[in-house]
């Protein structure tokens, strides 16, 4: 005899559910579209907001974050496109950017010289077309399957953008992908967008996400990358600080295919609660994968970073390298999972993490995994937590260096190992001067 089950809905799931009802027939997209959209919202039901009970989602409880639903974002009127755009720096002659504020593409702050070689267009456009293989890329079929955020995601994607890199195209100035969240009063954003580099293309993505205001914010975003053989693509995410009432679920899904070199570094600073989640796939043979990244925590913040990369075909390599500095009573968490396949032999997968702790009751959270199904491959993963070396904090301060400095320089170090992965020069070293910012507020605290 077994008994049944019901899973009592919180508040934030039974609106979230009723949010979508009513919205449905309003969203963009054709049957296809709306097909997805009902099979997304359906696994949501079933499975709710992510607790500690589900196994990938342990050590950040959105359930428990999300008490409420808040009101959906709205288009933003031109007051706020003022304010955004007065907030951002001018975009450099020839460079290509595309804005969204709230989660909607704003045309007016979006700039470059769009040509047959890279074009942009507004998702909602490309969902209400119905493009085949526009959706099948936007659907993601391989990746983060059965992930409730992501699905919820799904149910509700609109506002974002696409953008097209013609094959063979090289981009001399990095392509630009803002996200501005207004916070001008309490709002959920969901938006998705899409990047597909043609078949030999070769440019630069910085993904940035802005908040200007101190409202309460429940953003849950998605960033598409579709990889086309042959291409070569750096991505550079930069989370700004954002207000300690933030709940931030950030997906990137990743589609590599054959003979491509894909590096994504991310540098977080923390506020509120994010989880970065990344969902990467070998669709091929002979590509390289890098993710890596530098994560900055302080006060209460709590950050997740949490990766899969599936090995689903031989003769491909993945690195993953990412540092965390977690002060005050932060909470970090790295989660990585390298799973090989069965026949993807000749596989490299290595995967590492470390963490320096600052602060008396901050906390690290680690669990690097791998699931390997074949036996010609080389694979490994490692997890550090520690404090500043003593040795080399004494060294630096019998130089005549004070203790904050000293800190503040070995730890800018540490944060720029990651960080010299970036190949472009001139993103390098605004992260550095990020890091260093960053630690300048945290000495002064």
């Amino acid at each position: 005899m077994s008994a049944t089950v019901t899973r009592i809905k919180s508040e934030a799931e039974a609106s979230l559910e009723s949010a979508f009802a009513v919205a449905r027939e309003s969203l963009p997209g054709q049957a296809k579209v709306q097909a997805l959209r009902d099979e997304a919202a359906a696994l949501f039901a079933c499975n709710g907001l992510p607790t500690r009970r589900v196994e990938a989602w342990h050590y950040t409880d959105l359930r428990a974050a999300m008490r409420t639903m808040l009101p959906l974002a709205q288009p933003p009127g031109k007051a706020l496109i003022a304010k955004a755009g007065a907030a951002l720096a001018p975009a450099a002659e020839g460079q290509v950017r595309a804005v969204l504020i709230d989660g909607y593409f704003i045309d007016e702050l979006s700039v470059g010289l769009i040509t047959s070689d890279i074009t942009m267009r507004p998702l909602d456009v490309t969902l209400a077309e119905g493009d085949r293989v526009a959706i099948e890329i936007l659907s993601t079929p391989n990746l983060g399957r059965g992930d409730a955020a992501l699905a919820l995601n799904t149910a509700f994607m609109q506002g974002g953008v696409e953008i097209d890199v013609e094959p063979g195209y090289h981009a001399a100035l990095p392509v630009e992908l803002i996200q501005i969240n207004s916070a001008d009063k309490p709002s959920a954003i969901f938006s998705r967008s899409m990047v597909r580099a043609g078949a030999g293309s070769k440019f630069t993505l910085l993904e940035r996400h802005i908040s200007l205001g101190t409202e309460a914010v429940q953003k849950n975003d998605a960033l598409v990358l579709f990889t086309s053989g042959r291409s070569q693509v750096e991505h550079v995410f930069v989370r700004e600080r954002a207000p300690d009432s933030q709940t931030h679920v950030h997906s990137l899904l990743l589609n590599v295919w054959e003979d491509v070199k894909l590096n994504s570094f991310a540098l977080v600073e923390g506020g509120g609660l994010l989880r970065r989640q990344i969902f990467a796939r070998f669709e091929s043979e002979r590509a390289e994968l890098s993710l890596s990244g530098s994560t900055l925590l302080r006060g209460k913040d709590h950050a997740d970073t949490t990766l899969v990369v599936d090995h689903a075909n031989p003769h491909n390599s993945s690195r993953e390298y990412f540092k965390h500095i977690v002060d005050g009573s932060a909470t970090g968490v790295f989660q990585g999972k390298i799973i090989v396949a069965p026949h993807a032999q000749k596989t490299e997968g290595m995967m590492k993490s470390q963490t320096i702790l600052t602060g008396v009751d901050a906390a690290m959270y680690n669990k690097p995994e791998l699931e390997i199904f074949a036996d010609d491959v080389t694979c490994g993963h490692g997890a550090t937590v520690g404090a500043l070396d003593p040795v080399q904090l004494f060294y630096a301060m019998s130089r005549g260096l004070p203790r904050a400095d000293a800190e503040t320089l070995l730890l800018e170090a540490f944060a720029g190992d990651a960080i010299d992965r970036v190949a472009d020069e001139s993103l390098r070293d605004m992260l550095i001067a990020r890091v260093r910012s960053w630690l300048q507020r945290r000495a002064m605290s």
